[in-house]
C-alpha cells in the first residue's frame, strides 16, 4: 500500500483527491496539510511514502517547502501538482529534488500513474516536461535567466519578487542579513537586473508569481 500525504491549501481539492485515491486498491491517504509547515510535520512523523504538493500556499511557497522537506527527508518522493504550466517551474523544481511535476489540468489517472512511478524511485516526466528538458540540453545558452540560479538563489529571487524584505527573509530562512544580501547580489548579476522591481516584473512576466 502506497501511503500518500496531500498538501494543498484548498480543502475541496484535498477532498477530491482523497476520494479518487480511495478508489485505488494500492493507495491510501494518511495525511493532509494546508501549508508547508503542516507538510513538514507529516514528513517528520515518517509515515508517508509519497508527498503530493501544490506550489501556491499561504505561509510559504512550494519552492521553500520543497527545500525544507528534501533537507529533512532527501529520499522522500515529492510530486508537484500545480496550477502553473510546466514551462514555468518544472525543470527548475526537478533540479531541486522534486520527483515529478503535473499541471492541475491533467487527468486524475495521470496523477495515480505518477504516484506509482515516483514510489518506485523513478522520476515522472510528462511529454511536455521531457521536451523542455531536451530543449535545455540542446541549447544550454538559451536557458531563461531564472534557470541559471541555484536552489537557494531561486528561493531568494521569488521572495524578493513578492516584495519580501531582506530582514524578514533572513529571519524566516535562518540566515544572516549579510548572507541574504550576498544571495540578492548574485541573483541580480546572474539575471542582469538592477532592482527588486525588475525582479518582480520579470517574475510576473514569466508567470513565476501571481
Amino acid at each position: 500500500m502506497i501511503r500518500i500525504a496531500i498538501v494543498d491549501d484548498h480543502a475541496i481539492v484535498r477532498a477530491g483527491l482523497r476520494q479518487y485515491f480511495s478508489e485505488q486498491v494500492d493507495l491510501t491517504v494518511i495525511g493532509e496539510a494546508a501549508n508547508g509547515r503542516e507538510a513538514l510535520d507529516i514528513v517528520r512523523r515518517g509515515e508517508v511514502d509519497v508527498l503530493l504538493m501544490d506550489l501556491s500556499m499561504p505561509d510559504q511557497s512550494g519552492v521553500d517547502a520543497l527545500a525544507a522537506i528534501k533537507a529533512r527527508a532527501p529520499d522522500l518522493p515529492v510530486l508537484i501538482l500545480s496550477g502553473f504550466p510546466e514551462t514555468h517551474y518544472a525543470t527548475t523544481l526537478l533540479r531541486q529534488g522534486a520527483s515529478g511535476y503535473l499541471n492541475k489540468e491533467c487527468d486524475p489517472e495521470e496523477i495515480v500513474k505518477a504516484i506509482r512511478t515516483v514510489y518506485r524511485g523513478r522520476k515522472y516526466i510528462t511529454p511536455a516536461v521531457a521536451e523542455l528538458l531536451a530543449d535545455g540540453l540542446a541549447g544550454q545558452g538559451d536557458k531563461p535567466p531564472h534557470e541559471l540560479l541555484s536552489e537557494r538563489e531561486f528561493q531568494v529571487f521569488l521572495r524578493l519578487a513578492k516584495g519580501e524584505t531582506i530582514g524578514h527573509m533572513a529571519d524566516s530562512m535562518a540566515l544572516s542579513v549579510k548572507t541574504v544580501s550576498t544571495y540578492r547580489t548574485r541573483v541580480m548579476e546572474k539575471m542582469k537586473l538592477s532592482s527588486n522591481s525588475d525582479l518582480t516584473y520579470y517574475a510576473l512576466k514569466n508567470g513565476l508569481i501571481q
